[in-house]
């Protein structure tokens, strides 16, 4: 069975070995995500946006979340 676990790329290193460590665990790697796949979903997220079933952010308010991500992250 595969699980995809999405993490911030800090924890990723440790999430990582942890999962190496333990027996029942036969693969466990880092994938980055490809270019096609965020596309898509930016894609499905503005489908979804013009048919009025999401709200999508601004640009100011995508600035703001960045820089609070910043902050937490330091």
């Amino acid at each position: 069975m595969k699980i995809l676990v999405e993490v911030k790329e800090s924890k990723a290193g440790f999430l990582l070995e942890l999962l190496k460590s333990l027996p029942f665990v036969r693969k466990a790697q880092q994938v980055k995500p490809r270019a096609a796949d965020g596309l898509r979903e930016g894609l499905k997220e503005v489908k979804l946006h013009r048919e009025g079933k999401l709200k999508l952010k601004n640009a100011r308010e995508v600035f703001e979340d960045l820089a609070r991500q910043q902050e937490h992250e330091d």
